[in-house]
């Protein structure tokens, strides 16, 4: 038997190396962070309620590109160990090892994800009409950060370039339950074979000297089950997304409109539709003066004092897009409320809808590699029930950072939010108070 195996395996490896070598390049790039913060009063309590908050998280990204033959490419992308440092609580009790499924206890928040977790994986080839990419990557990120809430879904794109003009077109599944069968939990969606969410996107990008614009037109198309079902209903929303950025000397401009309308809910029944209109808008200024910088911005995401009526004008969403240190960071949000002990100003969600916020901020580089930042921020709600304040304060951010590599960069910062009255909710005797934030980042990029 061992000399049968012997030979097996003399006969394996000459057939390894008579093979012909694979003509892929492999390319590697990624980043990685950790950062440590310390938040004061996250539930803007008063002096004798408050509730303070100190941890580290990280994660470590890795993206392989394999270049196959020219113009074919396939690229990948993982990342691991995304968590609280030093957290040992998983979806399944109490684990100090590594698991493949590394959620939080109660597995609400689907941010925090397996602590390895093979996340994209597309193919991305040229043809006579323009580029195509397909597989699982990148989705919705357009123009401007403005309204952007990157995701990773499975889509096709083509990208067909004409002088200055690129032409594009998208479809992606966002959600599909065709595969669900009977049961019971986790098996949320049983007998609804019809339930799936599919977007289209047409777009054009024009370049132009220092600068270009775009317009996107989107359309979903989300079933919520089965037709027969009398609660079963179709989203059918658009939005038309024009943008522009531009470079005037040393003054950097963009802004952003979206524009969402359609039906929210069209109910088989016919019964109980709700209309979907929604507006925002965003703008932004820079301008450098030698080694310092100043500028500002307005975002304006449109609100809905009456979520039971038949209309739902709900603004968009920005999570990508961070205004301050506080309010509307969807790092800070997703980490500190990811146990369910989100502070109060999470019911201003990270999506920075329903809101009007406006900005300025300043900088200079003492040194090539050190940058001092402040940011002012004064933000309300859009729209607020019956009894509610719309403001939410005003907050004062400091930050700085020092390249200690070309990759590899530290920055502090601090925040303080003089909270508004809006915290205090439907009732105005409740009392609250101020909140700050100090933190550290150390960040890597390759």
């Amino acid at each position: 038997m061992k000399k049968f195996l012997v030979v097996l395996l003399s006969l394996g490896l000459i057939l390894a190396f008579g093979m012909t070598a694979s003509a892929a390049d492999v390319k590697f790039s990624g980043s990685w962070y950790v950062v440590g913060l310390y938040e004061n009063n996250q539930q803007i309590s008063d002096k004798d309620h408050t509730y303070s908050r100190a941890f580290f998280y990280t994660r470590t990204r890795l993206q392989p590109v394999f270049q196959i033959a020219e113009g074919l490419t396939f690229t990948t992308r993982m990342d691991a160990i995304e968590k609280v440092v030093g957290d040992t609580n998983w979806r399944g009790g109490f684990d100090d090892k590594m698991s493949s499924r590394r959620q939080n206890a109660s597995n609400t928040n689907p941010k925090i994800q397996e602590s390895f977790e093979f996340e994209r994986a597309y193919v991305t080839f040229k043809t006579a009409v323009g580029q195509i990419d397909a597989g699982y990557f990148s989705s919705g990120k357009w123009g401007t950060d403005f309204g952007d809430n990157e995701q990773t879904r499975p889509r096709i794109k083509l990208t067909a370039p004409i002088g200055p003009l690129t032409l594009l077109a998208v479809y992606e599944k966002q959600f599909e339950a065709d595969q669900s069968k009977a049961g019971t939990a986790p098996n949320t969606y049983a007998h609804e074979v019809d339930k799936d969410n599919d977007n289209v996107v047409l777009a054009g990008v024009f370049s132009f000297k220092g600068g270009n614009t775009g317009l996107l037109y989107k359309y979903t198309m989300n079933n919520s089950g089965m037709v027969p079902v009398a609660t079963a209903y179709k989203t059918k929303v658009h939005a038309l997304i024009p943008f522009v950025k531009a470079t005037f000397g040393p003054v950097y401009v963009e802004g952003e409109l979206i524009y969402v309308f359609g039906k929210a809910a069209e109910f088989v029944s016919g019964v109980g539709d709700i209309d979907k209109k929604g507006l925002g808008a965003y703008v932004k200024a820079r301008a450098k003066f030698g080694p310092a910088y100043a500028g500002g911005s307005i975002l304006y995401s449109s609100g809905d004092d009456n979520t039971k009526d038949d209309k739902n004008e709900v603004g968009p969403e920005s999570q990508d897009l961070d205004v301050g240190l506080i309010l509307g960071n969807d790092a800070l949000q997703t980490w500190t409320a990811s146990d369910g002990n989100g502070g109060k100003y999470a019911a201003f969600d990270s999506g920075k809808t329903n809101a009007l916020m406006f900005s300025a901020f300043g900088g200079f580089n003492p040194t090539p590699k050190t940058n001092v930042e402040m940011i002012i921020v004064k933000a309300q709600r859009d729209k607020v029930a019956a009894g509610w304040e719309k403001d939410l304060g005003w907050e004062f951010d400091i930050k700085a950072s020092y390249k200690i590599y070309d990759n590899l960069t530290y920055m502090v910062g601090a925040g303080y939010l003089m909270a508004g009255d809006y915290f205090k909710g439907a009732s105005q005797s409740n009392k609250i108070d101020n909140d700050y934030l100090l933190m550290n980042r150390l960040s890597l990029s390759f």
